[in-house]
């Protein structure tokens, strides 16, 4: 079982990872961090559409948390400063906030700084009847 959580990110986008490298140099979250390409998600609890969709946080016990909820958690678990900007962001009106944030900047980091076609979110499929 694992003892440390685990920071997964999408390791093709520049954006991902410069965000990623950025937080371990500031913020130094208590995590292990892997791309998902390089992941074992099943092991993870984690899927291959999840993971390309939007950062996730994995705890030892297998609870998974996802975009905004990730970002909480990797500022919680630095613990100072940075576990009470966490728990703020964890806290309603602003939850809904970081969650429309969150989703705003992941659709669109291939025309973010750092960003690449490799970025690029993935548009839903849609169904005809």
């Amino acid at each position: 079982m694992r003892t440390r959580p685990v920071l997964i990110f999408d390791g093709d986008c520049g954006f991902c990872t410069t965000s990623v490298r950025v937080a371990q140099r500031l913020v130094r979250p208590r995590c292990d961090v892997v791309a998902w390409q390089h992941a074992d998600l099943a092991s993870l609890g984690v899927t291959a559409e999840r993971a390309r969709h939007e950062a996730l946080w994995v705890t030892p016990t297998g609870r998974v948390y996802g975009g905004a909820q990730a970002v909480a958690k990797i500022l919680l678990s630095a613990g100072g400063v940075w576990s009470v900007v966490g728990a703020v962001l964890g806290l309603p009106p602003l939850r809904w906030a970081a969650r429309a944030v969150y989703r705003l900047v992941a659709d669109n980091r291939g025309r973010l700084p750092g960003g690449t076609a490799a970025c690029a979110v993935p548009e839903a499929k849609t169904h005809r009847a």
